[in-house]
């Protein structure tokens, strides 16, 4: 058997082994990539970690909150672009309009519903 051919035993270990370190290269990153912190944001990439905000309401700093009750707040008329919003990873409090996520769950309530119109 010619050594130099493709299709040899020893070739055909040796791709065989190649592709066995390649995927253990693939799973090793993903498994790094997967548990990477980002600087100055306390949480990981693939992160299924609820946040948690606190808001000020009527002049008192209230929470933590989740998204849902965050939701429903403003809904009910509690949280306005106006409030001060805080999460973990912040460095001070902002108004709730500077927050895209806070946007998004405003987007995602639908309009008070007026009968008369």
């Amino acid at each position: 058997m010619n050594d130099d051919n493709f299709y040899s035993i020893d070739r055909l270990i040796e791709f065989g082994m190649s592709t066995a370190v390649a995927q253990q290269m693939v799973q090793s990153m993903n498994k790094a990539i997967s548990t990477m912190q980002i600087p100055g944001d306390f949480s990981y990439i693939n992160s299924t970690k609820q946040t948690f905000y606190f808001a000020i309401i009527d002049g008192l700093q209230m929470g933590p909150f989740s998204e849902q009750e965050i939701s429903r707040l403003i809904s009910e008329k509690k949280i306005m672009k106006e409030t001060y919003i805080w999460k973990p990873g912040l460095v001070k409090w902002q108004i709730a309009e500077q927050l895209p996520e806070i946007l998004k769950l405003v987007a995602l309530n639908p309009p008070p519903f007026d009968i008369n119109k």
